[in-house]
């Protein structure tokens, strides 16, 4: 079996938390780039992960606060897919990976560090990018500043 290392979650995992939901309050906030909301939908969006497992590491959020998808009507549910679709081929068209992880983390246990709030992971892969840096130096190399992938993101995800 594989690991995945991520040792600069810890900040993260350590660190200070919002005091509310922030896939609540970040989408009421007129500051999208901010808060590395890339997508908008009419019942989800799509935020960059603040701290992430590869780079282009995304989430499709419903608006809805909820920690399951079982409390998802049909169209917020038939959305989500959709959104979830539009995000795999922005990330194609964008950084051509390899293949990709996506999953839904539904409670603590199954590994949802935002258990209260329903969310979907997209992580691009390439071949050799868990090299031996994660392994022997407990380091993930980022190739890009956050910010630089966001803006090249963003247009992509919002073309008409």
């Amino acid at each position: 079996m594989k690991a995945l290392w991520a040792p600069w979650r810890m900040e993260y995992i350590l660190g200070e938390k919002e005091p509310e939901c922030i896939f609540c309050s970040y989408p009421k906030k007129n500051n999208d780039r901010d808060n590395l909301i890339l997508y908008r939908s009419a019942h989800n969006f799509v935020m960059m992960n603040k701290y992430p497992y590869n780079n282009g590491h995304i989430m499709v959020v419903p608006y809805i606060h909820t920690s399951t998808i079982d409390n998802l009507t049909d169209e917020i549910l038939l959305d989500f897919m959709k959104v979830t679709q539009h995000s795999l081929k922005s990330l194609k068209e964008i950084f051509r990976p390899e293949g990709f992880n996506i999953g839904i983390n539904i409670g603590a246990v199954a590994g949802a560090g935002m258990e209260e709030h329903v969310h979907l992971h997209m992580v691009p892969r390439w071949a050799g990018d868990t090299s031996f840096m994660s392994v022997l130096g407990e380091i993930r190399v980022i190739p890009e500043y956050i910010m630089e992938t966001y803006d090249k993101l963003y247009p992509v995800f919002n073309k008409k």
